[in-house]
């Protein structure tokens, strides 16, 4: 994904999202790209996209430099029109990663406020205070998701004819849903959620949050012991390479408390537990959904609650903070 420079509008009207595809096209002939989904949302964009020639880096630099020029050339304007660098999230090619992803993009224009699936919404909904939609809400979600323009979804759900240049076909597959045609499988996995509660669209919007990868665990062990390639290609490489298994930070902070983890880890009143979590959240990778399976079923609401306590005694209890920074670099000595 892409933003605009200070949160800017980057798609001011239909002719600039027109030529923004138009330049994508190009993108998947002159690179070999495959754009599984694409969102384009006034003051940035959302891509999945798989480079089998490992050549991300030059795809896109040449997508937002072309952009960039033709946008200031013809609003007249000069400068930089993205914030740096674009940020990738690798994700697994395996099980429904990919097509989870995919359902989170396409979920962008109506993850809003204003229909009641803003950040305050889901929030409240996993806090469990949130309540049903009426079925006027559902209608007017619906109906915004159908008709907007400038998403790959009205391809997928078969309301549009799918441009040659989009691969519907590996996740039409993935969201096969009983005997329903690859189109009406697939709206069903984006629209039913939509009938429900916030947090029923919550749960990968949390995990894709300062994600550096999205994937199993396996995939994760895969990027962190044997990335290769081109630093420049790959940036991210070194913070791949760091991430560590959630049980070696479990050994580190039973080792520092002295006792076996299963017997604190539902303990009341110990900090032991939300500490693990607090270190599982800067050197894992994980979500917080996957931190709380490992921690013994928590949910992602009490794990983020957990992480969020921890960093804010941090702030203002320097034996907390030389304890985190002990930890972490214990954690940093075993992944390296």
């Amino acid at each position: 994904m892409s933003r605009g420079l200070e949160r800017r509008v980057v798609f001011r009207d239909d002719r600039d999202c027109t030529h923004f595809l138009e330049l994508l096209e190009e993108v998947a002939e002159r690179y070999g790209v495959m754009v599984h989904a694409y969102v384009l949302m006034g003051n940035h964009y959302h891509l999945l996209v798989q480079t089998p020639h490992a050549n991300l880096s030059r795809a896109m630099q040449w997508l937002n430099v072309n952009y960039g020029v033709w946008f200031n050339r013809r609003h007249e304007r000069a400068g930089p029109l993205f914030q740096g660098r674009f940020k990738s999230v690798p994700v697994d090619g395996e099980g429904s990663w990919a097509l989870q992803a995919s359902i989170y993009i396409h979920l962008n224009p109506v993850r809003i406020t204003g229909l009641g699936l803003g950040k305050s919404e889901r929030k409240a909904e996993g806090l469990g205070i949130g309540s049903p939609p009426t079925p006027e809400l559902v209608k007017v979600r619906l109906e915004t998701l159908r008709t907007y323009r400038w998403s790959s979804y009205l391809a997928y759900a078969g309301y549009q004819p799918r441009p040659p240049w989009l691969t519907c076909d590996v996740l039409w597959q993935r969201a096969q849903h009983g005997k329903l045609t690859p189109a009406a499988s697939y709206r069903w996995q984006v629209e039913e959620p939509l009938k429900a509660g916030a947090g029923e669209i919550a749960t990968f919007a949390e995990q894709v949050k300062g994600a550096v990868a999205m994937g199993s665990r396996a995939f994760l062990d895969r990027l962190r012991r044997g990335v290769k390639g081109n630093r420049r290609e790959q940036p991210e490489m070194r913070v791949w390479q760091q991430l560590l298994p959630f049980k070696r930070v479990i050994e580190v902070v039973a080792t520092e408390k002295g006792d076996p983890w299963e017997q604190f880890r539902d303990r009341h009143g110990d900090w032991e537990r939300d500490v693990a979590l607090w270190l599982g959240r800067h050197h894992c990778g994980l979500t917080q959904a996957e931190l709380g399976q490992a921690a013994g079923g928590m949910s992602y609401p009490a794990v983020g609650h957990a992480v969020r306590g921890i960093e804010r005694r941090r702030q203002t209890d320097p034996q907390l903070a030389n304890l985190l920074t002990r930890l972490e670099r214990q954690c940093v000595d075993i992944a390296t």
